[in-house]
């Protein structure tokens, strides 16, 4: 069954049809959280708001983007105003033309699957919060680049620049933390 169903299941009274949201969505709504709040218990808050906000605004929900999408614009929403911390500093600019396409990372040989997660949480612990979760979103969850300016307001060009930016910090502080060098590695490819 498709969600834009489920949806109108959800809107016609069955109410127990919007488990199914939470269900699918709820690990990385936690994610996201805490990326933006720093802590768990704050997470947990901000994404049991998130669920309420989407269940009472589920009519707002018009299909044109993904469910998750929608839902995690709610959670990131959510989140920076339970913080009120501001996600992205100013950055100067950076032309368009000056990201290159991303090349494979190949960490297989480095470490085995959980070393290499405990890594990455690690150095995305040590990121500023936007970008690790623009890491995220990305790498983690998949999304395309236009559903990431959905979630975070940002337009299509400042998610490039900005994950173009993450990467390289993230390189970075994967090189400052870990001493890790790697062969053919290019700072706009990160393997998450």
């Amino acid at each position: 069954m498709n969600e834009q169903l489920r949806v109108q299941q959800v809107l016609s009274g069955n109410t127990s049809a919007f488990s199914y949201f939470v269900e699918t969505y709820q690990d990385m709504a936690i994610t996201i959280a805490l990326r933006i709040c720093g802590n768990m218990q704050d997470a947990e808050d901000v994404v049991q708001d998130s669920f309420v906000k989407a269940y009472r605004n589920l009519h707002a929900f018009k299909g044109e983007s993904k469910f998750s999408s929608w839902l995690y614009r709610i959670v990131y929403n959510t989140a920076v105003t339970h913080t009120r911390v501001r996600m992205w500093t100013s950055d100067s600019d950076i032309e368009l033309s000056d990201i290159r396409q991303p090349s494979d990372l190949d960490t297989e040989t480095l470490m085995d699957e959980a070393e290499r997660t405990e890594v990455v949480q690690n150095v995305l612990e040590q990121m500023p919060k936007g970008d690790a979760l623009l890491l995220t979103l990305y790498y983690m969850e998949d999304n395309a680049v236009k559903d990431i300016a959905r979630i975070t307001g940002l337009n299509e060009s400042n998610v490039k620049v900005k994950l173009f930016r993450a990467r390289k910090l993230f390189k970075d502080k994967l090189v400052a933390s870990y001493g890790v060098l790697v062969s053919g590695y290019n700072e706009n490819a990160v393997m998450i």
